[in-house]
């Protein structure tokens, strides 16, 4: 490169300080804003859902970075009530769509409506124009239906009878999957999948959670409180949250680990993983490389940074990747885990 990194420029302080901006990137009064928007949005998330700490960790950082989450569990560990949660911690409208094989794509974006007083169509918008949606079950829906969400999501935009309507900002899509039932599903491409900016996979809550739930449904305040308490935000904070993670410093170090991370996925990189190739078929996209720099940034801010490390991109590098890896039948037949993969390519590629 023409000049040296922030990272060289700096080799003289910390860990964290090699990869800090030679000027602020963010404002001190816009830290503080930030922190409180997230203390806000964790507040609320708490008094509504019990543990889940990688949930809610998963769901501020995506509505931070403008992105879309994939949920995969059993029923029953709180899908439906974070996603209220986070749509009351923010002021937003929440929209719940149940998906079913005779789901069309009008029932989520909307359809015109014909008057025969006036001889004129009216639009009604549909469900999709919400500020969070849950779509649950997605993969029971068709694949049309799968498309029409979709587009959505990557457009911000639906169109109804040739009219063009724009999805509400802030937007965010949380849709989930079970991955026990497969009687009536549609499997959901990797094209589709690498869409959604993370995957989080559920996992039960420990003993002493379940024994908090229980208490909760005892004294009546399982599901409460139905609205948002005084420490919620604004759509306005929440876009301002989405600003400041666009202007967290990303060290041209840190870009270069991320690029290489990605290439070892590929089965290249600066130190291959010896035999990748015989357990992944298609490594990560380029967007796979954007999602881990934008999901850095975001985290960065969550712990109150306004610079990227490379822990910030090790932190999430499970629900970044997982679903961007398409294993082999090898692999598959193995039972190798992804998450097995991605610790094999992050221990190949050092760290700046």
């Amino acid at each position: 490169m023409s000049q040296p990194s922030q990272a060289r420029r700096n080799e003289s302080g910390g860990a964290g300080e090699r990869f800090t901006p030679s000027a602020p990137a963010l404002a001190p009064q816009d830290l503080e804003r930030s922190r409180a928007v997230v203390g806000a949005i964790t507040q609320v998330f708490g008094s509504r859902v019990v543990g889940q700490e990688n949930l809610r960790l998963t769901l501020l950082a995506s509505l931070a970075a403008g992105g879309h989450v994939l949920l995969e569990s059993v029923p029953g560990l709180a899908k439906t009530t974070a996603a209220s949660a986070l749509a009351s911690a923010i002021g937003g409208s929440f929209h719940r769509i149940q998906c079913t094989p005779d789901l069309m794509p009008n029932d989520i974006i909307g359809t015109q409506i014909f008057n025969y007083g006036s001889g004129t169509f009216t639009t009604q918008l549909g469900p999709v124009h919400a500020n969070i949606v849950l779509l649950d079950e997605i993969n029971r829906s068709s694949a049309k239906t799968q498309s029409a969400m979709l587009e959505a999501m990557q457009e911000r935009q639906t169109s109804i009878g040739g009219e063009v309507h724009p999805l509400p900002d802030p937007f965010m899509v949380l849709a989930t999957q079970n991955p026990i039932e497969e009687e009536g599903t549609y499997v959901l491409p990797e094209a589709q999948m690498d869409r959604f900016l993370i995957k989080e996979i559920l996992t039960y809550p420990r003993p002493a959670e379940e024994h908090e739930i229980l208490d909760r449904s005892t004294a009546g305040r399982l599901a409460a409180p139905k609205t948002a308490p005084q420490a919620s935000v604004s759509l306005d904070d929440v876009r301002f949250l989405q600003d400041a993670v666009d202007r967290v410093y990303v060290d041209p170090a840190v870009k270069r680990y991320i690029v290489d991370l990605v290439f070892t996925t590929r089965g290249s990189g600066p130190r291959p993983v010896p035999h990748l190739t015989q357990s992944v078929r298609v490594g990560a996209s380029p967007r796979g490389s954007l999602a881990l720099m934008r999901i850095g940034q975001a985290h960065a801010l969550i712990q109150g940074r306004d610079y990227v490390t490379p822990d910030d991109v090790r932190a999430m590098r499970y629900g970044v990747l997982r679903h961007r890896l398409v294993l082999t039948f090898d692999a598959l037949a193995g039972g190798v885990e992804p998450e097995t993969i991605i610790d094999a390519v992050f221990r190949a590629v050092p760290m700046p």
